[in-house]
């Protein structure tokens, strides 16, 4: 590419200024000489003991039930093995109620006037952008934007925006080029806005920000990690940094993304369920987790010397007894800042902090392949030595999400072998064929139902607890587009989360089993708008989900299935017709634009639309002209 060679002689960075950071050591503990002692806050324990003892409760009682119901004959293993499995299942659903509960109770209870706080002293702030093979419209037009945000806002803070480039695709380099020349000038000759592209991405996202460190880290008080779907307005990155200036103890302070930009039914589901259920559990997890907070990869305010010091990661062994990159990294990063006796904190409250999502079930399940692939990884990190319990915790809580999924397929399996009354279900057709069969428990219609609604009635209930809330609030009802628009879109995201459940609940098996058996994903970038699939890509990809789909439904046909599962029966078997219409564009209708809507969608946040115009601008420039074509300076 002729134009390649020109690029690669502009000098895109600032002065070097390096600082070390080596990897760590998972056999022995690690304090922080720089890390100042604080105290942990003397009610903490108290929300602890408040969320985790509401869902062991809660557990306890189901399990009560469930034992009394499978007494009758006494006991045998797989009663114990049903017993154990619902346990373990049912005590996360229970968990993520109980955490909603103190979200909403923390909420009601802080809702008094703040106390002013001190001015925050001045912090130099890099704006770290990594990114890999992206679409460069949409990266440097959000970059554009929030410059354009800080440049109107007066703060003591001084920012300055890296693009972070391991793009291995020359013609996208080429694109990315010529979208920084572009944007630098339209920032002005005082913007600092740099650009930096790595020839090969040695350790994925991982090595380039320790690349960025290592290289220039030593010039910034602070970075504020972004993803390349990051979007952000200026006032929460001032209140990040007011924060991170005003809390010595904090290493690491993350806030709450949205989503935004959703278009398609299922990002449009995805998007209204994170806006409207997701902040009661948002507020509980920062009141529980406290200082013992977690890290999502972006969107998070980092003091870079601490990070440096201390959050180096080193390779795990595989289960085959390989070196592996740590891929999960965040949650790892966050335990070991705290292990070395920083604070890591959670602000769901800071508004104006944005991430966008897959547009379709394809591409959102091939997202989750590898977060999968990375999370289980954390099973073999959880020894190490001097992580704090919650850190623990988070990381087991990140791989324990994706096994349950093989869990509640399995309790499905039994529930379709046995739950259909004494002598019409698949046990007791292939007992009455062959005696020599085993009698397996039996659990009554009515118990059955009684189960089934109680689940149903928990995992909705963090959904309810959040639509009650905006219910209650005219105000927000109006933010969503008026009542009857609030409950149209509930209903839609209820009937949607329930249609796609079953079909993630197979596909996360898959991943767990892929990830076991030693296939992995490569960590390509994540297509932002989605993939155009065929019929026959569909077929291909649904198949274990159409195969267990129609095998439920003859099941019922003859009579030996429950007909309570047939919602999960029309789910499966319909899994390809479902993954086929989530990629319609709702928002190209006029009939369907307004569903599934949020209060950022009716009145448009200033950071989104500035988002919108500069990725509308820089595309038109960036398809006309040709590949070679060097931006006038």
């Amino acid at each position: 590419m002729n134009g390649m060679s020109n690029y690669a002689d502009l000098d895109w960075m600032p002065a070097r200024q390096p600082i070390g950071m080596p990897a760590q050591d998972f056999r022995n503990p690690y304090r922080d000489a720089d890390a100042p002692n604080w105290q942990k806050r003397s009610n903490n324990w108290v929300s602890r003991l408040f969320t985790f003892g509401a869902a062991l409760l809660t557990t306890g009682l189901l399990l009560a039930a469930f034992t009394d119901w499978l007494s009758t004959g006494g006991f045998g293993a797989l009663e114990y093995f049903l017993i154990i499995m619902v346990g373990l299942t049912f005590f996360w659903i229970s968990l993520s109620v109980s955490t909603a509960t103190t979200g909403i109770v923390s909420f009601w209870l802080s809702r008094r006037p703040q106390k002013a706080r001190p001015p925050a002293k001045a912090l130099d702030v890099a704006l770290l952008v990594p990114i890999y093979n992206e679409n460069p419209s949409d990266v440097f037009g959000n970059a554009a934007a929030m410059l354009e945000e800080l440049r109107r806002t007066n703060s003591q803070h001084s920012f300055s925006l890296f693009i972070l480039s391991d793009t291995q695709d020359a013609e996208i380099a080429a694109q990315e080029m010529r979208a920084m020349l572009i944007l630098r000038n339209a920032s002005g000759d005082d913007a600092q806005v740099y650009y930096r592209r790595r020839p090969k991405n040695t350790d994925r996202k991982t090595g380039n920000i320790t690349d960025w460190i290592e290289g220039w880290g030593g010039g910034f008080k602070a970075m504020l990690v972004l993803d390349a779907d990051s979007l952000m307005s200026s006032k929460a990155i001032v209140t990040l940094a007011d924060e991170l200036s005003n809390d010595p103890y904090a290493g690491l302070i993350q806030s709450c993304p949205k989503l935004f930009g959703a278009e398609t039914l299922f990002a449009r589901m995805q998007q209204f369920s994170n806006v409207t259920y997701g902040w009661p559990m948002a507020e509980g997890l920062a009141v529980w987790s406290n200082r013992e907070g977690n890290y999502w990869g972006h969107n998070a305010i980092i003091r870079t010397a601490a990070f440096a010091g201390c959050a180096g990661l080193p390779r795990v062994k595989s289960l085959r007894g390989k070196d592996k990159l740590i891929l999960s990294h965040d949650f790892v990063e966050a335990g070991l800042l705290r292990r070395a006796g920083w604070a890591v904190r959670f602000l769901p409250r800071v508004e104006g902090s944005y991430e966008e999502t897959p547009a379709t079930l394809i591409d959102y399940v091939l997202r989750d392949r590898r977060w999968c692939q990375g999370n289980l990884q954390h099973l073999r990190i959880l020894p190490a030595a001097g992580f704090h319990a919650v850190s623990r915790f988070h990381l087991f809580h990140g791989a324990i999400s994706y096994l349950l999924s093989p869990a509640w397929f399995i309790l499905l399996m039994i529930w379709a072998l046995i739950n259909n009354g004494e002598d019409a279900n698949v046990i007791s057709y292939f007992s009455n064929a062959s005696p020599r069969m085993p009698i397996w428990p039996h659990i009554s219609t009515v118990s059955s139902m009684l189960i089934l609604l109680f689940m149903y009635g928990m995992l909705l209930a963090p959904k309810i607890i959040g639509a009650v809330v905006m219910w209650v609030s005219p105000e927000m009802r109006r933010a969503y587009g008026g009542s009857l628009q609030f409950t149209t879109s509930f209903l839609l995201e209820v009937l949607a989360s329930f249609a796609y459940a079953p079909i993630l609940m197979v596909q996360q098996t898959i991943a767990v089993l892929r990830s076991l058996a030693g296939v992995h994903d490569n960590w390509e970038p994540q297509k932002r708008r989605g993939g155009k699939y065929s019929v026959g890509t569909l077929i291909k990809f649904h198949i274990v989900e159409q195969i267990f789909g129609f095998a439920l439904l003859l099941g019922m046909g003859a009579g030996i299935v429950s007909l309570w599962l047939l919602p999960i029966a029309i789910s499966l078997s319909g899994a390809v017709m479902l993954s086929g219409i989530s990629g319609i564009n709702l928002v190209q209708k006029n009939w369907s634009r307004r569903h599934l809507g949020t209060p950022d969608e009716v009145k448009i946040p200033r950071v989104i639309a500035l988002s919108r115009q500069y990725r509308d601008e820089m595309r038109g420039v960036l398809e006309v002209l040709p590949s070679d074509h060097i931006a006038a300076e």
